[in-house]
């Protein structure tokens, strides 16, 4: 990495931070550009050279801090999406407690940029974001059921967005229930 795109990764880090400090404080349509610059200690004009719009740094520390969730995740992962691919069908827990609670434990830590994730789903691709956990978790599951691919989609929607939507109001909630309470509702639903 050449000092040009250090410093270009260094200040959209810095820009990164500052929106997610802001959240803390207020929502994002309440944050002007002016007070991120001034949280990020950057020249307006340099968000204008990193960001069209307020919408695109927000897509941007979505991706941050989702690979800052991923990263977490990584040091066990190949590990777990090994064991997927080689446990029996029988022996197989679609979801419990062990892969449910550090992901709700981060949610509930970056509330704030969850929160303007799901009330800008469109901006945010939010969509795309699931891509990963349909890739590496459910569908090795599925697989092992030899289950038509029409069927596999439908189910896939049905266990994303019904976990995601317990998430979305356990959130905009301001996570007032215990992660343990949030835990076993989301098992409760997703028992064969």
């Amino acid at each position: 990495m050449n000092k040009q795109e250090s410093k270009y990764y260094r200040t959209a880090s810095f820009m990164d931070e500052a929106l997610i400090s802001l959240l803390n404080e207020k929502d994002i349509e309440y944050i002007t550009v002016k007070e991120l610059c001034e949280c990020a200690g950057v020249n307006r004009s340099t968000f204008y050279l990193h960001y069209e719009s307020m919408d695109d740094l927000l897509n941007e520390t979505l991706e941050y801090i989702t690979n800052k969730l991923v990263n977490y995740f990584n040091k066990d992962a190949k590990e777990f999406i090994e064991k997927l691919n080689t446990t029996q069908k029988e022996d197989l827990i679609f979801i419990n407690e062990e892969y449910l609670k550090p992901y709700l434990e981060f949610i509930k830590e970056n509330k704030k940029v969850f929160i303007a994730a799901f009330k800008n789903p469109t901006v945010m691709k939010t969509q795309e974001k699931y891509s990963n956990l349909e890739k590496y978790i459910f569908n090795p599951i599925l697989n092992k059921y030899d289950m038509p691919d029409y069927k596999k989609k439908y189910i896939l929607q049905f266990y994303i967005h019904g976990i995601m939507a317990i998430i979305k109001d356990w959130t905009i909630n301001d996570c007032k229930e215990e992660i343990e309470d949030i835990i076993k509702i989301i098992v409760e639903c997703v028992k064969p």
